[in-house]
């Protein structure tokens, strides 16, 4: 695949990412980051909450783009990575200890 055609690929899925969690997020801001470099300066999804690094290809690097998503993640923001091989189900991967943190405050949530 070409590199502009691979390049329009991702930001369409940036889009359909945007869409998707503006759906679950109703109100939050949500929009694709501005792409400088390397993606270094912005999350691909820009949202409250998370720093999304999104992924779309043949056998996209899941691991590359967790550690992508982690070192450029703000202080407060849960790193995660959303990636969708061609032809198949998204997955979201984050760390073990963001899974949990997240999971307690959402349970400590629905307790009250």
């Amino acid at each position: 695949m070409s590199g502009l055609r691979s390049r329009r690929k991702g930001a369409q899925y940036e889009r359909e990412l945007v869409h998707r969690f503006r759906e679950a997020m109703p109100g939050a801001e949500v929009k694709r980051g501005f792409q400088y470099r390397a993606g270094e300066e912005a999350a691909d999804v820009d949202c409250p909450v998370f720093w999304v690094e999104s992924k779309r290809g043949k056998k996209p690097n899941v691991r590359a783009a967790l550690n992508q998503a982690s070192e450029a993640a703000p202080k407060g923001r849960i790193p995660l990575a959303v990636i969708r091989d061609d032809r198949a189900e998204a997955f979201v991967a984050l760390s073990l200890d963001d899974f949990l943190e997240f999971v307690a405050q959402w349970w400590n949530g629905t307790k009250q």
